[in-house]
């Protein structure tokens, strides 16, 4: 579905990432860790056009879309849900998800779509008139999925979901990516929390330095270097 080719990338003249290849198939779960500045947001940054792609080639669905307008990716089928949940925070549940279905011209479908996520998280159908500053951070993190997902997405892009929260609703959060997965949604994460994301991925990258260094399934888990890095050394 999704297939990244030798791309360097980055910001104005600074080079973030060096040569990185990854690919995401249908209904798989990819995840990306590594240490902070690796390069793993600007991965998701230059599929969705928010960073300088200086070579390499991005293609989903077996067209380039390297240099594709956001709001082309969008209605391609592919959607992303940034680091920290940017929220509008003085709208209400129901007009950040309204805000979602922009590029939806039918008010119908708007209120269709709208109906479905409430029946998905019945949490926002109870806060759908709550100013969104007032949530949680998990039902804040919930609504900015949501709002991502009302554009009924081919491919999900999630920038670090469980940062900030709580153990409890981190989990949460993890089951509700892997509905997503299985209604068909394909979904590429960036995540700090490495051992809870590779056990729900179908497949792992590790970027350091802006190279990918290892990559696999599952079975990497079971790497020396993943283990001494992310889950302490064993002795």
């Amino acid at each position: 579905m999704l297939s990244i080719k030798d791309l360097n990338s980055g910001y104005n003249k600074s080079e973030i990432l060096h040569g990185v290849d990854i690919y995401v198939e249908m209904g798989e779960i990819v995840v990306l860790i590594g240490p902070n500045g690796a390069g793993k947001s600007t991965v998701l940054k230059s599929i969705f056009n928010l960073a300088d792609v200086y070579r390499g080639q991005i293609i989903f669905k077996d067209k380039d879309i390297t240099k594709l307008k956001t709001f082309e990716l969008i209605e391609m089928g592919i959607s992303y849900v940034p680091q920290g949940r940017q929220l509008f925070q003085n709208m209400t549940v129901l007009e950040n998800l309204q805000m979602g279905a922009f590029i939806i011209k039918n008010k119908e479908v708007i209120n269709i779509r709208i109906e479905e996520i409430f029946k998905k998280f019945p949490v926002l159908k109870e806060k759908k008139n709550q100013i969104s500053s007032t949530l949680s951070g998990g039902q804040q993190q919930i609504l900015a999925i949501s709002r991502a997902l009302i554009q009924n997405p081919q491919i999900l892009l999630l920038d670090e979901p469980s940062l900030g929260l709580a153990p409890k609703m981190m989990l949460e959060i993890f089951e509700k990516i892997i509905e997503i997965k299985n209604e068909g949604v394909a979904v590429l994460m960036v995540e700090q929390n490495a051992s809870q994301a590779m056990q729900i991925a179908s497949r792992t990258y590790v970027l350091e330095g802006g190279k990918i260094g290892i990559h696999g399934g599952k079975e990497i888990i079971n790497d020396p270097k993943i283990r001494d890095i992310y889950f302490g050394k064993i002795s």
